[in-house]
């Protein structure tokens, strides 16, 4: 499905990819690939853009570049002519990966990061600087009203990749739905008083 947001990033791509092979999870497992893929949200970039706002040399993005490029997670979407050598603007495949049914002996330990434990150590400083709003909440609920939820709190982080890239400090907005051990009420007594 293509998206009909014309928002950001300033390329075409489809709002989900499901990625269920082992190059793909590998792919994007890299904490540098990560960033450039969240880069590429902005707008479509070069090697040497990519390059300087990573701070790392040309040669290390342009092999991470080519991963991304191997395990179909980005593209060249443009091109221009720059004295005689052709520049390729890369972007993403798709606005949002997720993670679909995988072998576990594929994929055994899981390639990626723990998101929530990566975004717990990345908060600290806002955390202690009094400038993080975080919420955490436990309910009862059915898996398939789990995955409705779910559904609802893409949609909002649609929402956030999509809002205008007009401020100086970078904010990030972290969701998570697990199931966890808690104590529970005992069903009501439902005799009359």
């Amino acid at each position: 499905m293509e998206s009909i947001n014309s928002g950001f990033p300033d390329y075409q791509l489809e709002d989900r990819m499901v990625v269920t092979e082992p190059r793909e999870l590998r792919a994007m497992s890299d904490p540098l690939r990560g960033t450039i893929l969240d880069l590429m949200l902005e707008r479509a970039a070069t090697v040497s853009e990519l390059a300087e706002a990573v701070g790392r040399p040309r040669s290390t993005v342009a092999h991470h570049v080519n991963v991304l490029v191997d395990a179909g997670m980005i593209k060249v979407v443009r091109t221009r002519r720059v004295r005689a050598i052709e520049e390729r603007f890369y972007g993403r495949t798709a606005r949002m990966y997720f993670v679909g049914r995988v072998r576990p002996e594929d994929v055994t330990p899981p390639p990626w990061s723990n998101e929530l434990a990566d975004a717990a150590e990345e908060s600290m400083p806002a955390y202690q600087a009094d400038r993080m709003r975080a919420l955490r909440r436990h309910v009862r609920i059915s898996n398939e009203r789990a995955g409705e939820f779910w559904e609802r709190v893409i949609e909002l982080m649609n929402d956030f990749n999509q809002l205008p890239r007009d401020g100086d400090e970078p904010y990030v907005f972290v969701v998570s739905l697990y199931p966890a051990e808690r104590p529970g009420l005992p069903a009501p007594d439902r005799r009359p008083d």
